[in-house]
C-alpha cells in the first residue's frame, strides 16, 4: 500500500432524512455493499411515486422534497435517534415536531407538518417513506460519498468567499488530498484501516450546492462556476464498500495494493 501523504478523515456525516439536516458521527461501521448506517433511511415523498416498501426501488431525487429545488428545508434543524426512532424538527429555534417515525401515527405527524408549512413546495400529498434498509440516495447503487476539502478550498478561490463543506452533503470529508485529485481515483481502491472502498463514480454537482446550509440562502451557483472554470460540474466521488469495518475521524487513508485485496 502507498499512503496518500497526510490524508485523513476530517469528518463523518449521515443524513437520516433525505433533504434534512446532516448529523455528525465520530465513527461509522461500514458493511460491504451498504451505505453509512442510517444514511437517507427516510425520504419525504412529494406527490405519489408508487414506492413499495416491501420491494424498494430507486427513484430520482426530484420525486422527494430535496434541497436542489426546496431550499427552505435548510431552515429546519433535524435530529434522529436510532434507538427510539424519534425524529425532532426545530424551526426558528423552537421545537416543531417530535415523533416516532416507526409508527404510522408518527409519520403522519411529520406529513401534517410539511403539508401545512411547505405547501408551496409540494406537488401532491407529502408522505414519509421508509425502505427498511433501502437508502434514498441520489444514485441507485448503495455507496459512500466522499468530498476532498482541498477541492472545496479551490472552489472558495473561484467564488471569492467561504464555501461551507456541508453544501456537498457528503459522508466522508477528507483533508490532505490536492484539489481535484479525487477525480483521478475512479476504479481505484482506498484503504482506511481494514476497510476497503472502491471508487465507482465521480459526483456531478447539482443546484443543492448553491444553498447555504446555515442560512438557507441560494447565494452561489457552484455547478455553473465549476463548468465555467474546469469544463465539468464534478466535485467528490462515490465509493462502494468492498471490505467492511469501522472508520473514525482522524483515520488515515491509503491507496490499497490491488494484489492484496
Amino acid at each position: 500500500m502507498s499512503e496518500i501523504p497526510d490524508a485523513a478523515i476530517e469528518a463523518i456525516y449521515r443524513y437520516p432524512v433525505k433533504g434534512l439536516s446532516a448529523e455528525a458521527l465520530l465513527r461509522a461501521a461500514l458493511s460491504p455493499g451498504k451505505t453509512v448506517p442510517g444514511d437517507r433511511s427516510y425520504a419525504i415523498e412529494n406527490g405519489p411515486t408508487g414506492f413499495d416498501p416491501a420491494n424498494p426501488q430507486y427513484f430520482p431525487k426530484t420525486r422527494f422534497l430535496m434541497l436542489m429545488r426546496d431550499e427552505r428545508l435548510a431552515t429546519l434543524h433535524s435530529h434522529y435517534d436510532d434507538d427510539s426512532r424519534v425524529l425532532t424538527l426545530r424551526a426558528d429555534g423552537k421545537e416543531a415536531v417530535r415523533t416516532d417515525l416507526g409508527t404510522a401515527e408518527g409519520r403522519a405527524t411529520v406529513e401534517d407538518y410539511f403539508a401545512t408549512n411547505f405547501a408551496e413546495e409540494l406537488k401532491g400529498p407529502p408522505k414519509v417513506l421508509v425502505g427498511h434498509g433501502h437508502s434514498f440516495s441520489d444514485v441507485a447503487k448503495k455507496v459512500v460519498s466522499i468530498i476532498n476539502l482541498g477541492s472545496v478550498a479551490a472552489i472558495e478561490e473561484m467564488v471569492g468567499q467561504p464555501v461551507h463543506p456541508l453544501r456537498f452533503r457528503a459522508n466522508l470529508y477528507v483533508r490532505g488530498w490536492p484539489a481535484w485529485s479525487e477525480l483521478d481515483l475512479l476504479d481505484r481502491t482506498l484503504a482506511i484501516g481494514d476497510v476497503r472502498l472502491k471508487v465507482v463514480k465521480r459526483i456531478v454537482r447539482c443546484a443543492a450546492t448553491n444553498v447555504d446550509p446555515e442560512t438557507a440562502a441560494r447565494d452561489l451557483n457552484i455547478p455553473q462556476t465549476l463548468m465555467r472554470t474546469l469544463g465539468h460540474c464534478d466535485c467528490g466521488i462515490y465509493a462502494e464498500v468492498v471490505t467492511g469495518g469501522t472508520v473514525a475521524t482522524g483515520d488515515k487513508i491509503v491507496h490499497a495494493d490491488p494484489s492484496l485485496i
